[in-house]
């Protein structure tokens, strides 16, 4: 490993994500862990400079407060206790600590070097990958979305044709995406692509299913099944690549915070998975994806894509999942991105999507009473996807997309614009 580590254990803060940038932005590497990682867990993890207990507000559990194990003191690396009070610390902190206070512990007690960029990562990750491969092949899950895609460059390096992607079509699309996907990677990148055109399978399976968690687990359930027949007819697949990033994992809950949503990556795979799993960017925030895909040179199209959840359209068509609506959100969404792009506001809003809640608004169409489904559009602008906030669009823009979508869109009377920012509320509504 070419790059330097702090390790942070969580010990219940809320702050572990904003700590562990604190500690990129200096220029060296830090992860976050478990505050139960055992002494001979910590030792294995390559590079460890230095320890930061990083208690709050979640440090008690079931009313218990959790703590490490008193022989992490002795592995031999310094350690900083943020809200944790103990003897046995080179530095204590009440507080999440200033840049001057971190920037102390990391270089003076640590000696610690800066030495985190793209470049080291990606060197570090395909030592790593071919290490865990070996002579193997992997089977990606290939979406197409700015993850996935970083991945499979990141194996195309590591492991070159022992890479097999496969991309499903579950039906939960954007409007040609699949015929976008199979182009950009078939024909442009000549990768080994399988595409699979599971849309009445995945339908079938979400009828009736109204549970946004549910519905995640059907999906990201049903994928590792469909990637278990296509690993079936070929040979020696014993892994499967997957895009999970930092904010997934943070989202679907940790020993001491609760799950916010499960990703269908993290929260929805089967306890009998049949593959080990390859997942080389757990540790990056969505913006470190993005520099990574370009570090790999990877297209700044490519790269810089609307961020799409792996359930895809089935989050944004809410409650029970039918075709009518499904279609309202497909071709609702693509009005939007043409808009945005016509007024080039898609280069400068980082997601942008629409929403077709489970029930009916009464309007009026052809002199008529009609009662028919809205659509939400939703925008918004963050760094790292764990915070948001929301654009202030001009009106007229927003008026062009609200009566495109009155005009074209099916089974719909009524557009409305999500004003609300993360927290309290999430980017996606499920």
């Amino acid at each position: 490993m070419k790059q330097d580590m702090i390790v942070i254990l969580d010990l219940g803060s809320t702050e572990n994500a904003a700590l562990a940038r604190m500690v990129r932005e200096l220029g060296v590497y830090s992860e976050i862990h478990p505050h139960d990682i055992s002494p001979q867990e910590l030792r294995e993890l390559p590079n460890v400079k230095g320890v930061i207990l990083n208690g709050g507000e979640n440090r008690v559990v079931d009313g218990v407060p959790v703590e490490v194990s008193s022989e992490l003191y002795e592995c031999g690396f310094p350690v900083m206790a943020i809200d944790h009070p103990t003897a046995r610390c080179e530095k204590r902190l009440e507080v999440m600590p200033d840049t001057a206070a971190l920037r102390d512990f990391v270089f003076d007690i640590c000696g610690a070097q800066a030495n985190w960029n793209m470049k080291n990562f990606i060197d570090d990750q395909v030592e790593q990958i071919r290490a865990q491969v070996g002579d193997k092949k992997v089977l990606l899950a290939l979406s197409g979305g700015v993850d996935s895609s970083v991945v499979a460059a990141l194996l195309i390096r590591a492991v070159g044709r022992q890479l097999t992607c496969v991309h499903v079509n579950h039906g939960l699309m954007r409007k040609n995406e699949s015929e976008s996907v199979i182009e950009v990677f078939q024909n442009q990148l000549h990768a080994n692509l399988i595409y699979v055109d599971a849309t009445d399978r995945f339908l079938g399976k979400l009828a009736g299913v109204s549970d946004p968690e549910e519905k995640r687990k059907i999906i990201g359930g049903e994928f590792i099944r469909v990637f278990e027949e296509e690993a079936k007819k070929l040979e020696g697949i014993a892994f499967l690549g997957q895009g999970t990033i930092y904010p997934d994992i943070i989202e679907s809950g940790t020993k001491t915070a609760k799950m916010v949503k499960s990703h269908h990556n993290v929260g929805g795979l089967p306890e009998d998975l049949q593959f080990e799993l390859v997942e080389p960017l757990k540790q990056l925030f969505k913006d470190e994806v993005r520099a990574c895909g370009l570090e790999l040179g990877l297209p700044a199209s490519m790269v810089y894509r609307q961020p799409f959840p792996g359930p895809g359209l089935g989050v944004r068509c809410l409650g029970a999942i039918t075709r009518e609506r499904l279609e309202a959100v497909r071709e609702s969404d693509a009005i939007l991105r043409e808009e945005f792009a016509r007024a080039g506001l898609d280069k400068k809003i980082w997601q942008y999507f629409t929403v077709v809640p489970d029930f009916k608004s009464v309007g009026v169409k052809n002199n008529a009473r009609c009662f028919e489904y809205m659509v939400i559009l939703r925008a918004v602008n963050t760094v790292d996807a764990m915070s948001a906030t929301v654009p202030r669009v001009d009106w007229d823009v927003l008026e062009r997309i609200a009566q495109r979508i009155l005009a074209e869109v099916e089974n719909v009377n009524r557009v409305c614009y999500d004003m609300s920012p993360k927290p309290p509320a999430t980017i996606e509504f499920e």
